[in-house]
């Protein structure tokens, strides 16, 4: 029998550094081919799109297969499972497989869809590393801007569990067989060495419990766990119970969606990438804008600018040149809550 393909699933909730952790993973993965699932959130898949054009030596285009339609958790049967089955039905089938979940999703669920009879028989998990956000966690919070969390929640309708944040993190973290605490170097040591001692309390015995800066962990200690965590579900089971036991649910089941939202908006070449940074800072200062998130062409510069804002942080960087079809334009999504003035918005970031 042909040896399963191993699958890691890495979870945490949105801007803990999943994406940071698994684009270092595949720059650093010793030849493996890597084939990834990326569960995005918003108009322009904007962390699929890091990874899908990042020109990193084994990542072809092909290898990235991204969800758009929300809660991983909430859709296993209608969208991951036909997925999953793309990236192992090719003729070079990935070496291993890493699944990036939304910052929502459920791990549990998820696992025991490599139950399924379809890809049983053909891929493992491989190991759960959940990805915390150090920093914020230290000051008694579970993301480094909660409220992005909820918009995020409340403007996905595919997502069937209203719960708390805390809810999610200790399932988060029943389900782990690593857990990384991000950005250890915006910390000191002294601090990270002190919320991972407390989360290795919190965890079950034997689950590992480390630091990460920039989302600097080995490939080799992120896989070839060899867990098998699809047989492996009671002492990884919900803390919590999320779904509804029937079939059917409540109409008014999603009420909070309608509390947030969430639009594009293109523009031309940018002249100076500084003063565009302070004028999208002014904007969300101005319009209470949670977050935004995009990608922007420099007027003689080759090079795609990615752009990433949760609240007033801003962070920018060139990711990759443009190709020679592509179109030299700036696309940003604005989340934020319900009643966003989009036509002052619209004129503020295209001015």
């Amino acid at each position: 029998m042909a040896q399963k393909i191993p699958a890691t699933v890495v979870t945490g909730f949105l801007g803990a550094g999943k994406t940071t952790v698994i684009r270092n993973l595949i720059e650093n993965a010793g030849g493996r081919r890597i084939g990834l699932i990326i569960n995005e959130f918003g108009d322009l898949g904007v962390d699929g799109e890091l990874l899908r054009g990042c020109g990193i030596e084994g990542c072809a285009d092909e290898d990235v297969v991204e969800l758009s339609n929300g809660c991983i958790c909430c859709t296993v049967a209608e969208d991951f499972l036909p997925a999953m089955k793309k990236l192992i039905d090719r003729d070079a089938a990935p070496d291993h497989i890493v699944i990036e979940t939304s910052g929502l999703a459920l791990p549990q669920p998820l696992v025991r869809a490599f139950n399924w009879p379809d890809i049983r028989t053909r891929v493992t998990v491989d190991g759960v590393i959940t990805v915390v956000d150090g920093p914020a966690l230290a000051e008694g919070r579970f993301a480094a801007n909660e409220a992005v969390v909820d918009a995020q929640r409340a403007a996905d309708e595919t997502i069937e569990h209203e719960t708390p944040l805390s809810e999610l993190f200790e399932d988060q973290l029943a389900c782990a067989d690593m857990v990384l605490v991000s950005k250890a170097d915006l910390m000191g040591a002294e601090a990270a060495a002190a919320l991972a001692e407390r989360l290795r309390g919190e965890v079950r015995a034997g689950v590992s419990v480390l630091q990460s800066s920039m989302g600097g962990v080995d490939a080799a200690v992120l896989l070839g766990l060899g867990i098998g965590a699809e047989g492996d579900m009671e002492p990884r089971r919900e803390v919590h119970h999320h779904h509804d036991d029937g079939d059917d649910h409540d109409d008014d089941h999603h009420h909070g969606h309608d509390e947030f939202e969430s639009f594009v908006v293109t523009r031309g070449e940018i002249g100076d990438p500084a003063a565009f940074s302070a004028q999208v800072a002014e904007v969300i200062r101005t319009h209470d804008i949670l977050r935004l998130k995009g990608f922007g062409a420099v007027a003689g510069k080759p090079m795609r600018l990615a752009v990433q804002a949760v609240g007033p942080r801003i962070e920018s960087y060139f990711d990759r040149p443009f190709t020679p079809e592509e179109p030299r334009r700036t696309r940003l999504v604005v989340i934020g809550e319900a009643g966003l003035d989009r036509p002052a918005i619209e004129k503020a970031l295209t001015a």
